[in-house]
């Protein structure tokens, strides 16, 4: 795991970037969001989509629900970055656009379209 930290318009984001799965179940998830809080002391993240188990994005394992809930009560700010065109789901589709509205979790195509959105919210 690679954590980068930088500062935009005021505001710390965390980019971490990992070729392997950091984020497989709810502990790890919060032991993700911990670590890099500690590291960094920045409560806004960007994190590659690949560093994130599949099944997060089969809303009916509801492992997803269970993550990101985490992150908002944490008052974590997470950009998920990759490309999401490959999931043909309906319901997760939903979910992102839904989510991308929100100022809490984003599902984004690139890492300067996340900073962008988690330096102005």
């Amino acid at each position: 795991m690679e954590v980068k930290a930088i500062e935009v318009n005021g505001k710390g984001i965390a980019i971490v970037q990992s070729e392997k799965v950091l984020i497989s179940d709810l502990q790890s998830a919060l032991d993700f969001m911990m670590t890099v809080q500690y590291e960094t002391g920045y409560n806004r993240i960007i994190l590659n989509k690949s560093a994130i188990c599949e099944d997060f994005f089969h809303l009916s394992t509801k492992l997803a629900g269970e993550i990101l809930q985490k992150f908002i009560i944490y008052n974590v700010k997470l950009a998920i970055v990759g490309d999401f065109a490959a999931y043909t789901s309906k319901s997760l589709q939903a979910f992102i656009y839904e989510s991308n509205k929100g100022k809490d979790i984003f599902f984004l195509p690139e890492i300067e379209a996340a900073i962008e959105k988690l330096s102005t919210v």
